[in-house]
C-alpha cells in the first residue's frame, strides 16, 4: 500500500498520549483525512460528529487565500488518525533538548476507495480545508496537529473539547455527549447523563412515547426543543423523581430512570391526545413551558406515591393526570391562576416566570385532588 512519509515532531503529553505536529500541502489533506458528518443510520445509531460546512465561511476563507496579499493561516488543522498511522523515531534526538519531544517521520497510508476509509478524520479546521480544496491555487502548505484516537468515542470527546470555547451549536454538543468518553470539563460531565436520557427518549422506537419528537441536529423535524427536555431532566435529576436513581457512588440506574420517564410521558399522551405531537404554536404542552412544568408535576406525583412499590405504571400516572386535566389549557381556552391572573392559552411563554406559574398551578391542583381523594 502506498504511504505518505512526513517529517514530524512527536510531543509526549499527559497519561501516555502523544501529539504529532507536521506540515503538508493543504491540497493533499483530503487524501489522508475526511470529515465525519454527524448523522443517524436506519437504526437511529449516531455516527460522526461534524456539522455541515458553513458555505459562507468557506467562501470567505477561499477569497482570502486566492488574494495576492500574502495570506496566512496560522492555526493548525487538527486530525484524529486511527491506528494504521505510525511514527518512526528519527534517532537524532538532541540530548540537550526537552525530553518530551522526538523528531521522526509520520507514516500515513494512502487508501483508495470511499472517503470514510481514510485513516484520518478532521476534528478542527474543516472550513479551512474545504477552502483550500476549492481555491484556485496550486498549493497551500498548512500546519497540522494530529493524535492517534482510540475509537470514535475518543474522536467525539476531542471534537467537543477543541470546540467547547467556540460558537459550536449546543444541540450538537448535547447529541454527541452520550457517545463521548474520557475526561470532559465538569459542565459537560454534568450534562452527559441528561443527554443520554434524551437520546433514549428520542430514538427508542419500541418504548418511548417521545420517539423522534425532540428536535436535534440529526432529527430537525421534532417539535420539542432539546433544551426543554434537558431542563426537565436536569430538574428531576437534581432533586426530583430521577434523583433516587442517580447512584452517585457508581453507575446511575438509567434503566429505572427511562422506565419512569416512558411511563409518565406515555400517560401524558393518553390524557392529552389533542395536545400531543403538535407544533408549540398549536400546543403549549409541546412548548418549553409545558414540558418543564409537566416535569415538575411528574416529580410531585412520584413524591406523593413515595410509599408505592417499584415504579409507577402508565395507568397510575394517567389516573393522577386526569384529575387535573380540566384545569389545563394547552390548545385553547384560558388559564385561571389562583392569584387572579387569567392568561390565554397561547400567551404562556417559555420564560422562568411563566414556567414557574404553570408548574406551581399544576402541582397545587394535584395536591388538592390528593386531599379530596384522601391520599
Amino acid at each position: 500500500m502506498p504511504e505518505l512519509r512526513l517529517p514530524a515532531l512527536k510531543i509526549h503529553q499527559g497519561r501516555g498520549r502523544s501529539l504529532y505536529t507536521f506540515a503538508m500541502d493543504g491540497k493533499l489533506v483530503p487524501q489522508i483525512a475526511t470529515v465525519s458528518r454527524v448523522r443517524r443510520d436506519e437504526r437511529t445509531e449516531l455516527h460522526g460528529y461534524q456539522r455541515p460546512e458553513v458555505l459562507a465561511h468557506v467562501a470567505a476563507i477561499r477569497r482570502y487565500i486566492e488574494t495576492d496579499e500574502s495570506p496566512l493561516l496560522p492555526n493548525a488543522i487538527v486530525i484524529a488518525f486511527d491506528e494504521r498511522v505510525r511514527f518512526e523515531p528519527g534517532g537524532g534526538t538532541d540530548a540537550d533538548g526537552p525530553g518530551y519531544v522526538e523528531t521522526g517521520t509520520l507514516v500515513i497510508p494512502l487508501v483508495d476507495g470511499p472517503e470514510h476509509h481514510r485513516p484520518g478524520f478532521i476534528v478542527d479546521g474543516q472550513q479551512r480545508c474545504a477552502a483550500i480544496r476549492d481555491a484556485n491555487i496550486d498549493a497551500f502548505p498548512v500546519s497540522i496537529s494530529a493524535f492517534i484516537a482510540n475509537g470514535t468515542a475518543d474522536q467525539r470527546s476531542q471534537f467537543i473539547l477543541v470546540n467547547s470555547t467556540k460558537a459550536l451549536p449546543k444541540g450538537l454538543i448535547h447529541e454527541l455527549l452520550p457517545g463521548a468518553s474520557g475526561a470532559l470539563p465538569a459542565p459537560l460531565r454534568v450534562r452527559q447523563l441528561p443527554a443520554t436520557l434524551l437520546e433514549k427518549l428520542n430514538f427508542d422506537e419500541l418504548r418511548s412515547p417521545l420517539y423522534r419528537m425532540i428536535q436535534t441536529p440529526t432529527n430537525p423535524g421534532g417539535y420539542i426543543k432539546d433544551n426543554s427536555i434537558l431542563r426537565m431532566l436536569e430538574n428531576s435529576l437534581s432533586d426530583g423523581a430521577l434523583y433516587r436513581y442517580r447512584n452517585d457512588e457508581a453507575l446511575p440506574y438509567t434503566g429505572e430512570m427511562l422506565t419512569l420517564l416512558y411511563n409518565f410521558w406515555g400517560a401524558v399522551e393518553q390524557v392529552f391526545p389533542d395536545a400531543w405531537n403538535k407544533p408549540p404554536r398549536r400546543s403549549r404542552l409541546m412548548h418549553g413551558a409545558g414540558i418543564i412544568s409537566m416535569g415538575y408535576l411528574m416529580d410531585a406525583i412520584r413524591h406523593a406515591r413515595d410509599d408505592s412499590d417499584g415504579l409507577i405504571e402508565v395507568d397510575e400516572f394517567a389516573a393522577d393526570l386526569k384529575v387535573i386535566a380540566d384545569d389545563c389549557h394547552w390548545t385553547e381556552g384560558e388559564w385561571v391562576f389562583p392569584d387572579g391572573v387569567v392568561r390565554k392559552w397561547n400567551d404562556i411563554q417559555n420564560t422562568p416566570r411563566d414556567i414557574q406559574r404553570v408548574a406551581d398551578f399544576l402541582q397545587s391542583r394535584y395536591r388538592q385532588s390528593q386531599k379530596t381523594r384522601g391520599r
